[in-house]
């Protein structure tokens, strides 16, 4: 009896032992859980989508275009808020009626297609210069978003990291849920602005 209470003990130590030496470093460094809260990235995410974060990536390298992030929220860091990356560091980023487009830091144009978006009958046109570290992220459902069209810029040192998975619902779990990929610039100048 005596030799089975310290088998036990002995396997609890080292289960004990794996979540403070594994476990708890992931957490706090490499992954980290989030809920959908709301429904500014409909459709690619509903409210209360179980999502798992990758905190590593950006710090191998940079955002890129299309990413899903969660960062917190420039004007009250204790809000995240989950978005996708349209702008990078250099850019130009112009919206005109809802449709997006890009002047990159070497003066190509590139025209966003967009299938994954709610549209909107915008009816304003929005220019915005991004500096170095800055990021211009907009949420899928337009119309019911608070993003940089609303509150400007998201500085790089807000970015917690990147969306690589959706656990829950189960019907809709996946890797990478929410990538975008975007044509290459398709003029080697920008057009005249509006």
């Amino acid at each position: 009896m005596i030799d089975t209470w310290k088998g036990l003990l002995r396997d609890l130590f080292m289960l004990a032992l794996l979540i403070i030496v594994v476990v708890i470093p992931i957490r706090l460094f490499i992954i980290s859980p989030f809920i959908v809260d709301g429904a500014s990235m409909h459709p690619t995410f509903e409210n209360l989508d179980y999502l798992v974060v990758d905190e590593l990536v950006y710090r191998l390298s940079p955002p890129a275009r299309g990413d899903v992030i969660v960062f917190r929220y420039p004007n009250d860091h204790a809000i995240f808020y989950i978005k996708r990356v349209i702008g990078l560091p250099g850019e130009t980023v112009s919206i005109n009626h809802g449709v997006v487009s890009i002047i990159d830091d070497r003066g190509q144009f590139l025209a966003l297609t967009e299938p994954y978006i709610v549209n909107e009958d915008a009816t304003y046109t929005k220019k915005t210069v991004l500096g170095p570290g800055e990021y211009f992220v907009m949420g899928d459902n337009r119309p019911n978003s608070s993003d940089s069209r609303v509150w400007g810029i998201l500085p790089y040192k807000d970015i917690i990291g990147r969306v690589d998975l959706r656990l829950l619902p189960v019907t809709r779990a996946g890797f990478m849920p929410g990538a975008a990929h975007y044509a290459p610039a398709v003029a080697t100048t920008s057009p005249a602005t509006p």
